[in-house]
Parts: structure tokens; sequence; C-alpha cells
């Protein structure tokens, strides 16, 4: 029994014709025929009852379109498969990131993951959280580690990754420097630093501290706590911050207020480089075991 002649015999099941059937697989109606009483020979049962006006299934016939066409969807699933491995084996993976992306070192993920598909060709960038979720929505990128999205677009999977609560940053000299925790009240009126509108700590800070003073906009971490440090504003960043600088105090909120969430973003469905990659990130997270 082969795939074709299972295929042949779904066609002319569906179709109730074989000219019809014959059609729509782009083959000989002779050849179809042909095929199918060979099946029927193979079975020894007859599989369609023929006359001049109409084609329809025996009960044998019944029997077997079930499992035909199990048998037809298990061999396009198997080929799929194969065509995934070597999509990532000989493909092209688009991903971009946050520029501090604290939950894992991704350099050192991308390094054993290169390796390991040596000819995967690889694209990498930094930007924006919305600019990163908006380029994998429109089919531009793979794969995006960035800040979760308010308003997710369509068409995107959006996997938990890391969260952390977020800090006030100012500098030691600030009156605020030695507080055990800030109240968010007391951040009236000062001056901020903060990242450009559509940043991921941009967006979130928005909607914790509401109407406020951004007097600098940055577009890189370390210019933000230089400018922090050096006393030109205070800013609200994530916990993780802190690593960067010891020229900065950073102070817990004494308000609760919505945490700092790293995500993936991925397209539906995701690609199988993009899989892959996701998988090595969760790994080196802690996330998952092997």
């Amino acid at each position: 029994m082969e795939l074709r002649q299972l295929s042949y015999f779904v066609a002319v099941a569906e179709e109730c014709h074989f000219t019809r059937a014959a059609k729509r697989l782009h083959v000989a109606q002779s050849g179809l025929s042909a095929s199918v009483r060979s099946l029927e020979r193979e079975l020894g049962a007859d599989l369609f009852v023929r006359n001049t006006r109409q084609v329809r299934l025996t009960p044998a016939g019944a029997a077997l379109l079930t499992e035909a066409r199990r048998t037809l969807a298990a061999s396009t699933a198997c080929v799929d498969a194969v065509a995934a491995v070597q999509g990532l084996v000989r493909g092209s993976l688009s991903i971009g990131t946050l520029q501090c992306l604290h939950v894992v070192h991704l350099p050192s993920v991308l390094s054993t993951f290169v390796s390991t598909y040596p000819a995967l060709d690889i694209e990498f960038r930094t930007g924006g959280s919305g600019e990163l979720t908006g380029m994998v929505a429109q089919g531009k990128m793979d794969v995006a580690f960035v800040a979760r999205p308010a308003v997710p677009p369509e068409d995107v999977v959006v996997t938990p990754l890391a969260s952390e609560p977020m800090v006030l940053a100012c500098a030691p000299t600030h009156p605020l420097a030695s507080a055990a925790r800030v109240p968010l009240a007391a951040l009236t009126g000062e001056r901020f630093v903060d990242f450009a509108p559509d940043w991921g700590p941009r967006d979130l800070v928005d909607t914790v501290v509401g109407d406020r003073h951004v007097a600098l906009e940055v577009t890189d971490v370390h210019s933000l706590l230089d400018m922090v440090a050096c006393g030109l504003g205070i800013a609200l960043v994530p916990r993780s911050f802190s690593v960067k600088t010891d020229r900065v105090r950073f102070v817990g909120l004494a308000d609760r207020v919505p945490r700092w969430e790293t995500v993936t973003v991925t397209a539906a469905p995701p690609s199988a480089g993009a899989i892959a990659l996701v998988a090595d990130v969760r790994r080196a997270a802690g996330l998952t075991s092997g």
C-alpha cells in the first residue's frame, strides 16, 4: 500500500467522482482509476460502489477513509518536521532585544547557539520594546526579548521570562538617597531622566508616576545612570540596573507598583529557529531543565 494510493482514494471519496478527483490531483483519470483498483485488489475489498450516476463508498471504503486521512496527516507531519529542521540548519533568524536583558547573558547564549547551528544566518539588533514587538508582528523579526507590551499585537505569542521590582535611582547627594523606602508622592516636582517614548521602562514609569517632568531623554542605560549619578535628575528603573554602577543610590519604593516584566515575543506559529533559541534562553535562565 502506497501513500499515493491512499491520496487518490481520499480524493475520490471526497469528490464522489473519479473525473473530478483526477482534475483535483492533476493526474490522468485512467491512472487514478488503476491505482484505486490496485488498492482494492491489495485489500481484497471493493471500496466504492460505481455506476453511471454516482460513486459512493462501500462500508469497507468508509472504514478505510478515516485511517487513510490519519495516515496522510502523519505523513505530512513527518515532512513538516524534516523541513523545520532543515530550515533551522540552513535558514535565517532575526533577533531583537532590549539593551540590558538581565535575566541571561544573551551573547553567551548566542555563542553556543551559533556553534550548534553554524549554517543559520543570524541577524541581531537592539531597540525599544514597542518597535521590536511591532517588527515581530509584521513578520520582520522572528523573536524579541522585550518588556511586556500593555496590549500585545495580534498574531504574536508573549511568554513570560522574568520579573523584578522597580526602584528609585538618584545621586548619592540627593535628599532621598538615604531613605529606607520612598513613597511615590515624594517624587512630585522632581526632574526625571528617562528613556525615549516607546521604550519599556518609560512606558511603565509613565503609568506609575503619571504627570512628571522628563527633562532628559536617553536611549541607553549607561547614559541614564551617568546623568542620574551627576545629579541631573532621578529615574525609576528595574532593580537589576543596580549592578551596573556604584555611583548611584538605588532605593526601594514604599508604594505597590507594577513589576518590570521581561517577555519573549514570537510570531504565531514561531519559526524553528525561534523555538530553539527561546528554549536555550529559558534553559540559561533556569526556567527549564535539560
